[in-house]
């Protein structure tokens, strides 16, 4: 593999591992948040237990995300400063929010929610985790921003071989950011939901004695995940008016409209050199015949949304089948048969939006800003060695963070809530009012 090659896998290695941590965060933080106001309103004891027991796995999985998180931000840097040069003056202030509001507040918040228990008032202790959610959607935003003015640049002209800023307002309301914003937001619940319904499954189908507990978590999966496939549905729709006519055709395998395409991007793409002087961006002048196709390619594309539409179909079928059945307490309670299909179910969302990301990400090939810098382009200056060790490093460290998660949530999932009436946490049983039950910290780790 030469240089650019290594690059792209390396970076698809990683943000796709960073999107499983954020699909499921962000999903999750939404149903917490929202359990969490019910119990609030109510004080019901098991629905504040179902905040502390699902804000666990919560946190288990954040702390992850974050490690991958950091190395996405250290990798535009490295490999890809020619990208940076062209275009940061566009979006590098979306990635700058972005760095601000998910390390900073919505870190800092997370900290108040988890050492708030029993400190905190506890419409204040709700208020913060709302402040916790609202950042991960404004964080989750904020990189679509960017992503979107990647795949429709838009806001910006051309200016001395690079981009100049021209309309805020355009980059921060650009179709493709916006939609593609509504299509995570809905995909994350139902990775959520899926999750919430095949953990309690499994618990129901133990017959575990938190039964109750389990129904009504199970009852939330179910039915977020079908409302959620819906507005994916909706949002994807939505998306087709900002979807690169290449990729479609490329998806679809119309040899046709593949080759009028090329020759429309072909001499669009000479016509920018031409505007700038043959400036190139950042590597210099990239003439058509340093380029080897201006169409994406094949396998990944039609491989990627296939698994996203085939997975959307298979989740839609678990989804009408469970509604009907989550109505049932006898159901809920007893037919094991449906909870081995809800815990089998799990991995289908994360897999889909792997094939989502693949699709849209790999469809923009070989552009890494749509008709005007090519991938080949935004490349750094780097020997392959590096990258092959740095490669190799990312992919022991990755397989070896999602191991550790998935054992940790396994974990924590099986070991199910605390006892009604118990100590908070895992917390030591202090006795009520006692100087060590107003001051000794709950610990972070089973808070």
């Amino acid at each position: 593999m030469d240089t650019l090659d290594l690059a792209r896998l390396q970076f698809a290695l990683t943000a796709g591992t960073h999107f499983l941590f954020v699909a499921l965060t962000l999903g999750l933080a939404t149903l917490i948040a929202v359990v969490q106001t019910r119990a609030t309103l109510t004080r019901s004891a098991v629905h504040e237990r179902m905040t502390r027991f699902w804000g666990r796995l919560y946190v288990i999985n954040y702390v992850m995300g974050i490690v991958t998180g950091l190395v996405m931000e250290f990798q535009l840097g490295m490999a890809w400063n020619g990208l940076s040069h062209f275009s940061g003056n566009v979006f590098g202030a979306a990635l700058a929010m972005e760095t601000l509001v998910a390390f900073f507040v919505e870190s800092t918040f997370l900290g108040l929610w988890i050492f708030g228990w029993g400190r905190l008032n506890r419409w204040a202790h709700l208020a913060v985790f709302w402040v916790v959610t609202l950042t991960a959607y404004a964080s989750a935003y904020w990189v679509l921003v960017a992503n979107g003015f990647m795949q429709n640049p838009v806001g910006a002209e051309l200016s001395g071989g690079v981009l100049r800023l021209t309309d805020a307002a355009a980059v921060l309301a650009n179709p493709a950011a916006l939609t593609a914003f509504g299509h995570v937001m809905a995909a994350s619940l139902v990775a959520a939901g899926f999750f919430l319904a095949g953990v309690s499954a499994h618990h129901l189908r133990r017959r575990t004695a938190e039964q109750e507990f389990f129904r009504r978590s199970l009852r939330i999966g179910v039915f977020t995940g079908l409302p959620g496939l819906a507005a994916v549905l909706a949002f994807g729709e939505l998306s087709f008016s900002t979807v690169q006519p290449m990729k479609w055709a490329v998806f679809e395998g119309d040899a046709a409209e593949i080759e009028r395409l090329r020759a429309e991007a072909a001499a669009a793409y000479e016509a920018v050199r031409e505007s700038v002087g043959g400036a190139g961006g950042a590597g210099g002048p990239a003439g058509l015949a340093d380029l080897a196709d201006l169409v994406p390619p094949a396998l990944p594309v039609q491989a990627g949304g296939i698994a996203m539409l085939g997975l959307f179909g298979v989740m839609a079928l678990v989804s009408l089948v469970s509604v009907p059945l989550a109505l049932s307490s006898r159901a809920v309670r007893g037919l094991r048969a449906w909870h081995v299909l809800l815990t089998a179910a799990v991995p289908l969302p994360f897999a889909a939006v792997l094939g989502g990301w693949v699709l849209r990400e790999a469809g923009r090939q070989p552009w890494a800003v749509q008709g005007l810098l090519t991938t080949e382009e935004a490349l750094s200056d780097l020997p392959p060695g590096l990258l092959r060790f740095s490669l190799a490093a990312f992919t022991v460290l990755f397989a070896a963070l999602v191991a550790v998660n998935v054992w940790m949530l396994a974990r924590a999932a099986r070991r199910g809530p605390d006892p009604a009436g118990g100590p908070a946490g895992g917390a030591p049983d202090l006795p009520s009012g006692s100087s060590a039950a107003r001051d000794e910290p709950i610990p972070a780790v089973v808070f």
